[in-house]
């Protein structure tokens, strides 16, 4: 399902997008106010696990596209998140081993649908991103993925590490992406497989790169340090596509 509507203005507006069940990734409240509108979707952003950020009102007259916020700015998602476990589906009914790209904090929403067109190209069954300190599902994404988010599932979770527990149990390995890493030609990257991509600027944290079972550098010989994230991903899925497709 497809939202036509990403910002949403006002009181009155943003109660009636949490009641009719829309999917809301973040709202921004008037620091302070104990308005019962406020409370009031104060309570249903924390009801459905929606993050709240209290802000002055400088901030949400920066953010307001019409000036009448009333203290109250949502971000809807521009697509419906899908859970971890539909894509474990995906991957059963395809009759393949399961494929997750998992971004740790990958804030540009350029690279956040760069990434997703990615990994729908591919034949990834999904893309998990955290719920903090991440780009949701925007217009912009939506548009960056060239409509690679029509096909492909995109879960939104509290706790990457707790993720990625939960997979290995189901026979998953991960990789990351680093510098330091084993070249990526050397790694094994057939399997049920979990590409972790860091953060633009600062790449992974150490407790999701704990948690990895494999280090992957890709080669590089010019004179900077560090690809694009999206681009990154790029080169690394396609060597995982490389050796699953046995070449």
């Amino acid at each position: 399902m497809r939202y036509e509507e990403f910002v949403i203005e006002g009181r009155n507006p943003v109660l009636e997008a949490f009641r009719s069940g829309k999917t809301i990734d973040r709202v921004f409240l008037l620091k302070g106010c104990q308005d019962g509108p406020v409370l009031s979707i104060a309570r249903m952003a924390r009801k459905q696990n929606t993050l709240i950020q209290y802000v002055p009102k400088v901030r949400l007259d920066q953010l307001s596209a019409g000036g009448k916020h009333q203290g109250v700015i949502a971000y809807a998602a521009a697509y419906e998140y899908a859970s971890v476990e539909d894509m474990l589906t995906l991957a059963k009914e395809r009759g393949e081993a399961p494929f997750l790209f998992l971004l740790d904090g990958i804030e540009d929403p350029h690279n956040l649908g760069a990434i997703i067109r990615t990994a729908n190209l591919s034949g990834a069954h999904g893309v998990v991103i955290p719920k903090r300190r991440a780009a949701g599902l925007t217009a912009v994404v939506a548009k960056t993925s060239a409509g690679a988010l029509n096909y492909t599932p995109v879960a939104k979770v509290t706790n990457l590490t707790a993720v990625m527990e939960e997979l290995k149990k189901e026979g998953m390995w991960f990789v990351c992406a680093d510098m330091d890493g084993t070249l990526m030609y050397d790694l094994n990257l057939t399997g049920p497989l979990g590409i972790i991509i860091g953060n633009e600027g600062e790449g992974v944290s150490r407790l999701v790169k704990e948690r990895c079972d494999m280090t992957a550098a890709i080669p590089m010989k010019g004179d900077i340090d560090s690809l694009n994230a999206s681009v990154a991903a790029g080169v690394l899925a396609y060597e995982a596509v490389r050796q699953r497709m046995g070449k």
